[in-house]
């Protein structure tokens, strides 16, 4: 691969008068970026998707490798906990070593954890694998994402790449069902981690072929402090909520250590006032958008957990659908999610910027969590399931790709990995804060219903309570993420391409 590929030619000199050939080179140089794009995408659709394809794989890798009901969250949290915990590392390690070596070592980790996870005879090895998925995917995602920001620097292009990327975000937890029924239906369980050998094989390929060196001349030396207060802080986060779906919120494993975690982030955060190289430069938070876009991907990530899980489990034990059936359910979703992605990166946002479009997404999605209440017994997927799922794709996909290109935009190159670490923490603690607490109170609208009524059906109308009480919260959580949208992000459109054409240190 040459050094003067498209992703090392400054934007300033494509400006510039060029010899007879420029027409073709030009060409070329934008059809080397969307090759980048694709590789970026698969690399990133491997990591999301990850996240609940082996969900509807964990009753028959439980039967298979005979372990307790107790245990089995584990499989689940093993990836949350180090995936959380180690994002912002991975994402300064990215800025510190290149985008491009952290992002093939990512992606060749994911798939030797995958390959441990799906090979396992026993329980612990399974979760270890778990574990070490979600340390690599803790190097890969953040290094996808800043490459993506320092590849799409003209406007009207990265505003096509991250509404692609964006539809892929948002999407890839229904792909991930659709996909982990097909596979555990007709192959097996291990295939949900199996099916990772194929993304990486060509990720790694096309990552190898087309992502150039981005070693930074002048290197910095690590945040070590910082990086072990941040990491402490967020498996205690992270940890805390997930101990609340096994224990009760009195407990301390579950109190305890959020209050820990809390400290330690605060702890952080002083540091990083004091650092002489922070891990993560307080420059990066305290944009006014930026913040927005942060405190939107951590209520919608929260939100989001409620139409997924819990519309599974109506779709498989309320109507009886098969795990394949239950994942095609979801296709509709995703394809209003992507229209959507599309429309608003490439029109609405240019013309309008974020602050009419990321409320109003919001408030969509809202308002098709409210809808999904209504479902009972007798409900219908086309009458019933289908119209509410399309709002609610439609509204994420306003949101989605807008707040990301927005929480990324005008980012110092030297910055962009920590900040798209950033960014996918966000969405992680808001995975997990929505796991815990949606769970919690779903269990206990259950068992409140169980204790007052009586009846033939009244284990299955239990069930009803207790995912419309899920919707509900989940509708609030997006509601709030709209109203706050609405206040923080900045009135107007965004900077004009000339502006924001190239990476610039981030004005406070």
């Amino acid at each position: 691969m040459s050094s003067q590929s498209a992703a090392d030619v400054p934007v300033d000199q494509l400006k510039k008068p060029a010899p007879e050939k420029t027409p073709g080179a030009r060409t070329e140089r934008a059809n080397h970026r969307w090759w980048v794009l694709a590789v970026i995408a698969l690399a990133q659709l491997m990591v999301v998707l990850d996240a609940t394809v082996v969900t509807i794989a964990l009753p028959s890798a439980q039967k298979a490798l005979d372990f307790s009901d107790g245990n089995r969250q584990w499989i689940v949290t093993a990836y949350s906990l180090s995936f959380g915990s180690l994002l912002l590392v991975g994402g300064r390690l990215a800025d510190l070593v290149g985008r491009r070596i952290v992002f093939l070592i990512g992606v060749v980790g994911f798939a030797g954890a995958s390959a441990l996870a799906g090979a396992a005879q026993n329980f612990e090895v399974l979760v270890t694998g778990r574990a070490l998925q979600g340390l690599f995917g803790a190097l890969l995602a953040p290094a996808a994402l800043s490459l993506l920001n320092t590849t799409f620097t003209d406007a009207k292009e990265r505003a096509k790449a991250f509404g692609i990327y964006g539809a892929i975000a948002g999407a890839g937890g229904g792909v991930g069902l659709l996909l982990g029924g097909v596979l555990t239906e007709h192959l097996s369980w291990r295939w949900t981690l199996y099916v990772n050998l194929v993304f990486a094989v060509f990720a790694f390929l096309g990552g190898l072929a087309l992502l150039r060196k981005d070693a930074p001349a002048d290197r910095q030396k690590l945040d070590l402090p910082g990086t072990l207060l941040v990491t402490a802080g967020l498996f205690c986060i992270v940890y805390g909520f997930s101990n609340a779906e096994t224990h009760h919120w009195g407990s301390p494993m579950t109190w305890g250590f959020l209050v820990i975690g809390v400290v330690l982030v605060a702890a952080f955060s002083w540091w990083q006032t004091r650092a002489k190289h922070p891990l993560l430069p307080l420059r990066v938070l305290l944009d006014r958008n930026r913040g927005a876009s942060f405190t939107v991907l951590a209520l919608s990530g929260a939100g989001m957990f409620g139409v997924f899980l819990f519309l599974t489990y109506y779709l498989q034990l309320s109507l009886h659908y098969n795990p394949v059936k239950t994942g095609l359910g979801f296709l509709p979703m995703i394809g209003a999610l992507m229209v959507a992605a599309q429309l608003v990166t490439n029109t609405l946002l240019p013309k309008l910027g974020p602050r009419p479009i990321v409320p109003t997404g919001m408030v969509m999605a809202a308002a098709g969590m409210a809808w999904l209440t209504v479902l009972d017994l007798n409900s219908t997927y086309a009458a019933n399931v289908l119209p509410p799922l399309l709002v609610i794709g439609f509204g994420l996909g306003l949101v989605m790709p807008a707040s990301m290109s927005v929480a990324t935009e005008r980012v110092a190159e030297t910055d962009a990995g920590v900040t798209s670490a950033a960014v996918n923490t966000m969405q992680q603690v808001g995975g997990s804060i929505g796991t815990a607490l949606l769970n919690t109170l779903a269990a206990s609208a259950g068992a409140t219903y169980l204790a007052h009524h009586t009846g033939k059906l009244v284990v299955a109308h239990a069930a009803l309570h207790s995912y419309a009480t899920a919707y509900w919260w989940s509708a609030g959580l997006l509601a709030l993420g709209g109203v706050l949208a609405l206040f923080m992000y900045r009135g107007g459109r965004p900077a004009p391409s000339e502006e924001s054409a190239a990476p610039a240190p981030v004005h406070m």
